[in-house]
């Protein structure tokens, strides 16, 4: 389909500075690099106002290189110069920590220092390589001096506060809604210097977690919320009516989310009670109505419940209490003759083992008894009447026949005791069976007796205990239904508010459309000068960020194309900037572009266009500072422009003058 061509001719690029300005507000005047406080200089590094190039070239691509040339343009130490840039404009960190650690060895006392020009105000900033920890930044400061002496440390602060102050402007904190006491200048810092890493894929993508910045958020991060809303603070395209509007609209959705989470615990918790209600209450297979009905029929139905139970027998505690005195009476009774009977049991083996004794004896005075007429000698058992005649000596005592026969039937009569001792006790204990048993009967129908009256009152408690938790849990159903209609009601009230703050909030995106407009055509005007005069681009603001879009012959989206939007994006930010119509200095730098997939044709028109804008005032109010390995076009390739060259191979050419 054929283009339609634009009923009037678009503007071209302008610029319109404010009067008195002869400088850039901020800028950075020079960079060394010394091997120690007061020793060699490494690298002392001039810069202008304007465009300043900084070139590692391929051996082909320097004038009179041979084809055969080995060196190239990587490694050369392009991104070390940009992080150190930043390094001494309040970065924390200006490398990653194997790196840190690299240059730390080769540098031990190595520092690097930068003259800041800040509103005409020359600031002397110093800043540590290797081991040394002191940090100075100090305004109308000579940095040989401060380099070369031993003041005292000031730390990086007073540097980034007078940005803050006098470019920044206090009240960009509030309104990019930072941490409380994060600086705003950081932030800013991270979007004006762009990580090489970040590939320029993304216009709100500014550090990459591999360059070890340590950069503050919202500067980085998976989120991009925060920084669209840093951006728009810098771009003086927000104000504090609307960041109230939007706080309120976050508490707002804050409490529709509770709300909801709240609606929905409660409706499941009703589910669950309902379906346990209508179990208990024998519910299930009737066909029950909705809500309010329900409510009603299980009322009821837990009302009839609890009125079943109060009919039912309490049980006569006067006649459970008799019963358990009988119970009490029949066990006392039946234990005592258990005991008797156990005694008895115990005792009867005892007596027989004293009946066995006895009894042992009777041989032993039997044979007393019946040779007492015929008497042997106890010691020398000779019969006596041989011992008398032959005149013995040793006994002359004899056994008495009358006392051996009456010792003989008095043991007689007590074994005869002992057997009836022993007869009367099993008599007693065949006695006690029946009574034992007798006893245990009546115990039994005594326990069953009380069993009895006790399951009577056990069945109306608990029936009257589950029917009085079935009106509670009613109740309670009852209540929490109650609740979720008050929550609905509630959430209802919420919807409102968030749909009527975020009518407000449209309403001031509205109102930034001019700032943005403003943008979206300074950002066309960069894609015509760079692409063709039959291209344009637009920038749009929306709910989930920037949009940015790029007309050649129909909208692109190529990886070029992105990088095409982020360089024009920010370069027309920098227009921006030197109008006076941002919070943020007219200060940029590019890591290396062209290796972002950019055209060959488009990068060289990036160069002849900073030079351009150079001409728009008698003196630059602006840097701008790229880095690259492509050769620059040949009209740029000298002084002023062309600042320094740095090659990869050998050490003696990179950056830091060695290989680490």
């Amino acid at each position: 389909m054929p283009q339609q061509h634009e009923m009037f001719e678009l503007p071209k690029l302008s610029l319109t500075v404010p009067g008195g300005l002869k400088e850039p507000r901020l800028w950075v005047r020079r960079l060394v690099i010394w091997e120690a406080p007061g020793g060699k200089i490494v690298r002392d590094i001039g810069l202008r106002p304007g465009l300043n190039i900084i070139w590692s070239p391929d051996g082909v691509d320097e004038e009179g290189a041979v084809a055969s040339a080995r060196a190239i343009g990587h490694g050369s130490g392009k991104t070390l110069f940009c992080r150190l840039l930043r390094y001494c404009l309040g970065e924390q960190r200006f490398a990653d920590e194997t790196q840190r650690e690299s240059i730390a060895i080769a540098l031990p006392n190595g520092i690097v220092g930068a003259e800041v020009m800040i509103d005409g105000v020359c600031w002397a900033v110093v800043r540590p390589l290797g081991i040394r920890r002191r940090h100075v930044a100090i305004a109308d400061g000579n940095l040989e001096e401060i380099a070369a002496g031993d003041e005292a440390t000031t730390s990086i602060d007073p540097l980034i506060e007078a940005i803050e102050q006098g470019i920044v402007t206090p009240g960009v904190a509030n309104l990019a809604r930072l941490p409380p006491g994060q600086k705003a200048w950081p932030i800013a810092l991270a979007w004006l210097t762009r990580d090489q890493e970040c590939r320029f894929d993304d216009v709100l993508d500014w550090r990459s977690p591999a360059s070890g910045s340590d950069a503050p958020l919202p500067a980085s991060g998976r989120e991009t919320g925060p920084r669209r809303e840093a951006l728009r603070a810098f771009l003086m395209a927000i104000t504090e009516e609307e960041q109230q509007s939007r706080r309120t609209e976050e508490v707002l959705r804050a409490d529709v989310a509770s709300a909801e989470r709240e609606i929905s615990n409660l409706e499941w918790d009703i589910g669950r009670r309902q379906k346990r209600l209508t179990d208990k209450l024998d519910l299930t297979a009737l066909t029950l109505p909705e809500m309010p009905l329900l409510l009603q029929v299980l009322q009821k139905s837990a009302d009839e419940r609890l009125a079943a139970a109060a009919q039912l027998p309490t049980g006569d505690m006067a006649e459970l209490g008799q019963a358990r005195k009988v119970l009490r009476k029949a066990s006392d009774e039946l234990r005592h003759t258990e005991d008797e009977h156990n005694r008895i049991e115990a005792q009867i083996p005892g007596e027989k083992q004293v009946l066995t004794l006895i009894s042992s004896e009777i041989p032993a005075l039997s044979f007393s008894a019946e040779n007492a007429a015929s008497q042997v000698c106890p010691i020398c058992e000779v019969p006596i009447d041989k011992a008398l005649a032959e005149k013995c000596k040793l006994s002359h005592k004899l056994h008495n026949e009358t006392e051996c026969r009456a010792r003989l039937a008095s043991k007689r009569q007590e074994i005869e005791e002992q057997k009836q001792k022993i007869s009367g006790l099993e008599l007693r204990l065949k006695t006690l069976q029946p009574s034992i048993a007798l006893g245990r009967q009546r115990v039994d129908q005594a326990e069953k007796q009380v069993q009895a009256i006790e399951n009577v009152r056990d069945a109306r408690a608990f029936a009257w205990q589950a029917a009085t938790g079935l009106k509670e849990g009613v109740e309670r159903f009852v209540e929490l239904s109650v609740e979720r209609d008050e929550s609905r009601k509630r959430l209802r009230g919420l919807e409102d508010k968030l749909s009527k703050e975020r009518e407000i909030l449209a309403a001031f995106l509205e109102k930034q459309g001019l700032t943005f407009g403003i943008i979206s055509r300074k950002f066309s005007a960069i894609i015509r000068r760079l692409v063709s005069d039959n291209s344009k681009g637009a920038l749009t603001l929306t709910g989930k960020g920037l949009k940015l879009i790029v007309d050649i012959d129909g909208d692109r989206r190529t990886a070029a194309i992105d990088s095409l939007k982020v360089l024009a994006f920010d370069l027309a930010c920098l227009c921006l900037s030197v109008e006076g119509s941002t919070r943020v200095p007219a200060f940029l730098v590019h890591d290396s572009p062209r290796e972002a997939d950019l055209g060959l044709s488009i990068y060289d028109e990036l160069f002849q266009l900073m030079r351009e804008l150079e001409e728009f005032t008698e003196t630059p109010v602006f840097q701008y500072i790229v880095t690259t390995t492509t050769r620059p076009p040949n009209n740029l390739r000298r002084d002023p422009w062309l600042r320094l060259i740095f090659r990869g191979a050998p050490g003696s050419e990179r950056l830091l003058q060695r290989d680490l």
